[in-house]
């Protein structure tokens, strides 16, 4: 039975009303939800794959801004949902452009292949790693054969390293340069991405001596006060407390060794090593109440001068001071916005730590970078203020936390309860951004934290702070000693937690999906209010039971085919030897694997040669029979040929003949160059390819063709 028109209006109508009365009554805070639709016009130019994709975006977000004025312009009883519908629909709209423009703006298209040569430019950045061993340089420069000015970043042996190599000095050097990595197998870390923003063409390594063409000014500069700071802390506090001092100081985490930031990962203290919201707040914090208790101690200007707006302005120098010396890198900077915004809000006499503050701040970062959404530093450092704000403004906890009288030791057994509540929440928050982005979870990571943060935040920062001022009269040795014991004690904590069993899991990849409805879950809790923030639980546990049901992958294939992982009963077994760390760590993580991997030539169920692996596997009912590539050496084209029939999978690093017809899959370098490395799932042949999330990106070099 078909329905007649009027019927339909009067069910658009009745949904019309009803859409009215909730946003009417619903008692929240708008503003938080408008900045998560500029952050979705973003996320959504990050996932859809082409320029019809994103231009469809911004049309269909201005179709319903213009079409929501043309249908309710005038109607007082759809004033909400008119206001809704055009501020979502425009922000979609810009979040998208934002991203497009910025893309295009600072994006660099990277060397099309690995060069050597010899390269001659103008050092742009110094960046010191003594704990690699190696000095960073980011130098301009012009690609050969094109002229092309270009950016690249290369490694120096710290023992060629000289003081000489500082900004603005032009050198000579002979290095090979390589294209920014893809993602090495899916789910991995997107350094082509970072490189693309950072304006970044090539990284690589120097081979032999610099020439110092012309020496860098010796003018003042940030950075040379920068690298100044970080070595004067070294010199007063020697070893891992002094690495750890001078990045507090300094944002200089080059001298942390492998070993204390891996505890500190582990430990889920990581955070209080990049200058972040904790820092800036606790240096903003310090100049706002030390000059409000010291201007107090003058009755004259206490009497005519409103005090706490000149300790609002101390307050903000010395928030923006350190947020220069530190190198005012993009997540200092967000922080320094946020702890602004605190302090004007001090200022007019609002509540100053809100979700409202938390969204302008997030607003403003993204208008300037809106590239940060897709980093783990952005999510992860917004996801934790909002969920402590949110945690603070809920009505139980107002509650609890509301003055009563009780014993002094109560009120601090009550503020240390939430405290501790409040690093679970936090935990809560940041377990699925941690699952996505780094594939581990930490299980004591909240109570490490009760404990580290006000270490650092009371101890740790105030004698660092107040050795540095002492320093300049050649006093502060006894407070650089209480500086180091208490530094010493956060990195005992550290690997004392990271030590503990089941500290932590390695986790296989996150899906996207999960991924997304984990978010919105998150967000729907966090920026609603009352009872109705509880629907949040249903995305968030349609989230959890995706994840939980996503198979583990059988195999895993990295970009360049060197390197086959077969995930078997547990055991991560390993074509090639992994001496990268770095392929290493990317393999076991995505693999969901903490035992070492274990050599495919040593596994009893496989048959090796000089040339290649036989191995089956027994998934879904079904033998597959994989054979793997391990040499370079010619083969006899007709013994390839029958030994590829044989098989489901063949992998080599090579081009294989078109004669090597596989039953099912042929992943060889021509393969593998369009499509990337490969996550494999035998039970239903299911696939995984890096270039499925890469798109028409400007820093993927796949190509259109990679998704065919």
């Amino acid at each position: 039975m078909q329905r007649t028109p009027w019927r339909n209006r009067a069910r658009l109508s009745s949904v019309g009303d009803m859409a009215e009365e909730f946003l009417t009554n619903a008692g929240f805070d708008r503003g938080p939800w408008l900045v998560v639709a500029f952050a979705a016009g973003i996320a959504a130019w990050f996932v859809l794959p082409t320029a019809a994709h994103w231009i469809a975006v911004m049309a269909a977000g201005l179709l319903l801004a213009s079409g929501s004025a043309a249908m309710w312009r005038g109607r007082e009883d759809r004033a909400q949902l008119l206001l809704a519908c055009v501020s979502v629909g425009l922000l979609v709209s810009m979040g998208t452009a934002a991203i497009w423009a910025r893309s295009a703006m600072v994006g660099a298209v990277a060397i099309e292949r690995p060069i050597s040569g010899s390269f001659t430019g103008r050092i742009l950045q110094r960046i010191e790693q003594p704990a690699e061993d190696r000095l960073r340089l980011v130098i301009a420069t012009r690609e050969p054969g094109t002229a092309r000015a270009i950016k690249v970043r290369v490694n120096v042996p710290l023992a060629d390293a000289s003081a000489a190599l500082a900004e603005n000095a032009v050198i000579r050097m002979t290095a090979r340069l390589m294209p920014p990595a893809s993602p090495m197998l899916p789910g991995g870390y997107d350094f082509a991405r970072t490189a693309w923003f950072d304006g970044l063409a090539a990284t690589g390594s120097v081979q032999g001596r610099i020439v110092v063409l012309q020496g860098a000014r010796q003018s003042a500069s940030l950075a040379r006060l920068h690298r100044d700071l970080a070595d004067h802390v070294r010199a007063q506090l020697a070893g891992s407390p002094g690495a750890i001092a001078a990045a507090f100081a300094s944002g200089d985490r080059g001298s942390i060794a492998t070993a204390d930031e891996d505890a500190m990962r582990d430990a889920g203290l990581t955070h209080l090593l990049s200058i972040s919201g904790l820092h800036v707040s606790a240096v903003v914090a310090a100049g706002y109440f030390l000059a409000l208790k010291l201007l107090a101690l003058w009755p004259w200007l206490a009497l005519r001068v409103r005090l706490p707006l000149v300790a609002a302005a101390v307050g903000a120098f010395a928030g923006l001071g350190y947020t220069l010396l530190t190198g005012a890198e993009v997540p200092t900077v967000r922080s320094c916005v946020g702890s602004l915004l605190v302090l004007f809000a001090l200022v007019l006499g609002r509540e100053p730590l809100s979700l409202r503050m938390v969204a302008v701040a997030a607003f403003l970062v993204l208008l300037l970078w809106p590239e940060s959404l897709a980093g783990p530093s952005f999510q992860m450092s917004f996801a934790a203020v909002a969920a402590i704000v949110a945690l603070h403004q809920s009505g139980p906890v107002r509650r609890f936390l509301s003055p009563r009288e009780e014993s002094w030791l109560a009120g601090v057994a009550r503020h240390l309860a939430l405290l501790l509540l409040a690093g679970f929440v936090v935990e809560l928050a940041l377990m699925p951004i941690v699952l996505f982005h780094f594939h581990r979870a930490g299980l004591y990571g909240a109570l490490a934290n009760v404990v580290a943060i006000p270490l650092v935040t009371f101890a740790s920062m105030p004698l660092i702070a107040l050795a540095l001022v002492l320093d300049l009269a050649g006093l502060g040795a006894p407070v650089w000693w209480l500086a180091g014991k208490s530094l010493q004690l956060l990195l005992d904590i550290a690997h004392f937690t990271a030590g503990q069993p089941g500290a932590v899991q390695l986790m296989p990849q996150m899906g996207a999906s999960a991924f997304g409805l984990f978010l919105a879950g998150g967000l729907w809790i966090g920026l609603w209010r009352g009872r109705a923030r509880l629907l949040g639980l249903l995305p968030v546990a349609a989230g959890a039971a995706l994840f939980w049901h996503t198979p583990l992958p059988d195999v895993l294939i990295t970009g360049d085919g060197r390197q086959t992982a077969i995930i078997d009963h547990g055991r991560l077994l390993a074509l090639r030897d992994m001496r990268s760390d770095f392929t290493r760590e990317n393999v076991m993580e995505l693999a969901g694997v903490a035992a070492d991997p274990v050599a495919l030539i040593t596994w009893p169920g496989a048959q090796c040669s000089r040339d290649f692996c036989v191995i089956t596997l027994r998934r879904g009912g079904k033998d597959w029979h994989l054979l793997l590539g391990r040499s370079r050496e010619q083969v006899e084209e007709r013994a390839l040929a029958a030994a590829c029939e044989r098989a489901d999978i063949v992998v080599s690093d090579r081009w294989l003949p078109r004669s090597c017809l596989p039953r099912w899959l042929k992943a060889d370098r021509r393969y593998l160059q369009k499509n990337g490395g490969l996550a494999i799932v035998l039970d239903g042949q299911r696939i995984t390819r890096v270039a499925d999330s890469q798109g028409d990106h400007g820093w993927w070099r796949g190509g259109p063709e990679a998704r065919r």
